[in-house]
């Protein structure tokens, strides 16, 4: 078992803290009506959060949704700006100690890694196993259904507990987990089972929290079944190998290990083992030896948005995007919407 983590309640509840995360979250949110509002009376606001911590008298507010599609269908749930300033000051004391506990094949929400990096570490995996594309490489891709809807409190409050020392933390966090709880057009006893089930999209602190869960699925991989080409970027996972028998055989395992263990589940429709000469789709790319190619899907709905209306902004970080992989022609396209004379 990994030392318990040693910062204190305070650490995280400090005035000191508490403004520190109050500069980070206002970053781009200067015109947001809640926003202006909560920084009207800063310091009034934030004294009565930190005397509510201080007391242990705070209860996490509810939450305001609304979908986007990104690129599927999703429910955001938004915390008021007092309880997002607080997740700010949580997140910034616990990052830095779970992260340097993660796998270094772990994507998803970290300080210097992302997709870009992801998919360039894949590449680098393909050859290894390939040795120089002289061999076949097969991809074992997988997928977990629902992701943030199940993750499940219970289990993830007795992981953190594993690791943090100080119960007013845990207290804490549980004050953030057990805020929330997933819903679904399911039947009413189902919904009773699964109402300690969840994270919302819209909280920071949820970004750590799946990736602590997800941490014990990376160890077994890693420690227990010693998976030497494997990556994860959220729920999204592949493993290389030159024997797809391997490959196949590693499935029942995980989804076993999932299931039992945190009652995840694959995702039936998103499993496959195929070839890497025959392309595969991951993390938004189709990726072949020698290059990869933006998913047609992708390709249709950043053309759709653009046509739709785009800031030049948003648009100049696709073309930004596109300098991963084989998008040439789609970034001409996307320049010549914003500057048609030099296109």
């Amino acid at each position: 078992m990994s030392k318990k983590f040693s910062p204190s309640f305070y650490s995280i509840i400090s005035l000191e803290n508490l403004l520190i995360a109050w500069k980070e979250f206002l970053m781009g949110k200067r015109g947001k009506k809640d926003v202006q509002e909560f920084e009207f009376q800063l310091m009034d606001n934030v004294l009565s959060l930190y005397t509510d911590l201080i007391n242990k008298t705070h209860k996490h507010g509810g939450y305001s949704a609304f979908n986007i599609s990104d690129p599927k269908p999703r429910n955001i749930h938004k915390a008021g700006v007092r309880n997002r300033l607080l997740h700010h000051a949580i997140y910034r004391v616990l990052y830095p100690y779970f992260d340097s506990r993660f796998i270094h094949d772990s994507y998803s929400c970290r300080i210097g890694k992302g997709t870009h990096k992801a998919m360039n570490r894949f590449h680098t995996f393909f050859r290894k196993v390939s040795k120089n594309n002289t061999r076949t490489v097969w991809v074992l891709k997988c997928d977990i259904k629902r992701f943030f809807a199940s993750i499940d409190h219970v289990i993830l409050k007795s992981i953190l507990e594993r690791h943090i020392q100080d119960k007013n933390i845990i207290w804490l966090l549980g004050q953030v987990i057990d805020s929330f709880k997933s819903s679904s057009n399911i039947p009413t006893f189902s919904r009773i089972l699964e109402c300690s089930n969840g994270l919302p999209l819209g909280n920071l602190t949820s970004q750590l929290f799946v990736n602590v869960y997800m941490n014990e699925f990376d160890q077994f991989m890693k420690r227990i079944l010693k998976v030497k080409y494997y990556i994860r970027y959220a729920d999204d996972f592949v493993i290389l190998s030159d024997n797809k028998s391997y490959l196949e055989n590693l499935i029942f395992v995980i989804d076993n290990f999932l299931k039992d263990k945190l009652k995840l589940t694959l995702h039936p429709d998103k499993v496959y083992i195929k070839t890497f000469a025959s392309g595969v789709d991951f993390l938004g790319w189709v990726h072949f030896p020698d290059h990869r190619v933006l998913r047609t899907a992708t390709k249709r709905r950043m053309m759709t948005k653009v046509n739709n209306g785009l800031s030049r902004e948003t648009i100049a970080s696709y073309v930004g995007s596109l300098k991963c992989g084989n998008g040439k022609k789609l970034q001409a396209k996307l320049l010549n919407s914003i500057y048609p004379s030099l296109v």
